[in-house]
């Protein structure tokens, strides 16, 4: 899933693609794509692309023709908010080498035309016309490090942080551009248990006043430098990923090498791996800490579902027959015949033979059954005899 530098990457993307492209026409969308149509058309205009936490805006600017103003009855800019979901990506392709899963697609007015679009295999992407960034989304962890720390660090009594770590920070309201692979990478740096306990994690840190760092070629060293604490790698350990230089993911050369070079936890031989309470994957080595998913406090969710299937293993039980003491005796005293006596208790209705009736001795039962038999042969055999004593005597006549 794409995370914070990957949505960073494909803004860098964008504006490089588009940089000095004029667009035009109406921007269209696919047929199955059940998101939202796009109302701008527009003769002429540009795009341009940022990035916040997991989220890309594109801003569409009308354009004046050859180089004049704007009239008044010009459409106004849009902005564009985008979500990536598990695959989404933007590509910049002619008009005939358009993806099979390109969902928006803006179009050049050059010729041959080109096509900037946002290609989402697996739909999980959205997008939102004259959206803005999300409000219940809190600061960048790469580009607003000093308002993500604070409001990390101002709001440990929130219950959120009763979660163990490794899931407190894939919380997009503290934790904006975290995501799987890099909650993993950062863990394994600190050797932090993944079930810590993110409060007990977080608590004594100190709120720094310092500016956030801007993408420089001596990020390395100002990374060797710092004392390095669980917020601060949540703002350098993206950003290393930048620094890759489009090559952890590019959408033209798909070339994965040195991101995979990269990762020293995540998919990684001879790491371990769990499942948190969201069914999530995390990845860690050593001690998984003192919460793992199910013995954790302070999540309904979970609580419910432990208890939910607390019940449903009592069900079973009684269905099975030991759902009391007096009818597991029962069972135990009538060992001959056990698989019947169970089934006989787990089905309520009346209609099959009372309990007296089955644990009758063998010999009983075989002439109850004898009996039925002739009794039934018995009477199918006079109806044939009537039946053919009434077409003889009507032929007779």
């Amino acid at each position: 899933m794409p995370e914070g530098p990957e949505l960073h990457l494909a803004s860098l993307y964008v504006n490089r693609a588009c940089g000095g492209v004029v667009f035009t026409g109406a921007v269209r969308k696919s047929e199955v794509s059940k998101n939202p149509d796009v109302p701008f058309c527009c003769e002429a205009y540009s795009i341009t692309a940022t990035s916040r936490g997991k989220e890309v805006k594109l801003t569409l600017a009308p354009m004046g023709a050859e180089g004049r103003e704007l009239t008044a009855d010009a459409p106004k800019p849009m902005d564009i908010v985008f979500h990536f979901g598990m695959s989404g990506l933007f590509k910049m392709t002619t008009e005939d080498d358009l993806p099979k899963h390109a969902h928006l697609s803006f179009y050049t007015k050059e010729k041959p035309r080109r096509v900037l679009s946002f290609v989402d295999t697996r739909r999980f992407g959205s997008w939102h016309p004259n959206g803005t960034w999300q409000p219940d989304r809190g600061p960048c962890t790469m580009f607003e490090y000093k308002s993500f720390r604070e409001c990390v660090l101002s709001r440990l009594s929130d219950p959120a942080f009763d979660k163990p770590v490794c899931e407190v920070l894939l919380n997009q309201k503290y934790f904006n551009g975290i995501g799987n692979y890099l909650r993993a990478e950062i863990l394994y740096r600190l050797n932090i248990a993944p079930f810590e306990c993110a409060r007990t994690v977080l608590t004594g840190l100190d709120i720094d006043v310092c500016e956030p760092w801007q993408l420089l070629a001596d990020t390395k060293q100002h990374v060797k430098q710092e004392m390095p604490d669980l917020l601060r790698l949540c703002h350098t350990v993206p950003l290393e990923v930048v620094n890759l230089s489009g090559k952890g993911y590019d959408p033209e050369k798909a070339n994965y090498s040195e991101f995979e070079a990269w990762l020293k936890c995540y998919y990684v031989d001879g790491m371990k791996s769990l499942r948190d309470s969201n069914g999530r994957t995390i990845w860690f080595s050593g001690d998984p800490g003192p919460m793992p998913a199910r013995c954790r406090s302070g999540n309904t969710t979970e609580k419910k579902a432990i208890k939910m299937e607390t019940e449903a293993k009592q069900t079973v039980k009684k269905e099975n027959g030991s759902g009391s003491g007096r009818r597991a005796g029962k069972a135990r005293e009538t060992s001959e015949l056990p698989n019947r006596e169970s089934k006989s208790r787990s089905n309520k209705s009346k209609t099959h033979q009372p309990q007296r009736q089955v644990q009758c001795g063998t010999s009983d039962l075989k002439k109850k059954l004898s009996l039925h038999y002739f009794n039934k042969n018995k009477t199918c055999i006079s109806d044939s005899q009537r039946e053919n004593a009434q077409m003889t005597r009507h032929n007779s006549r």
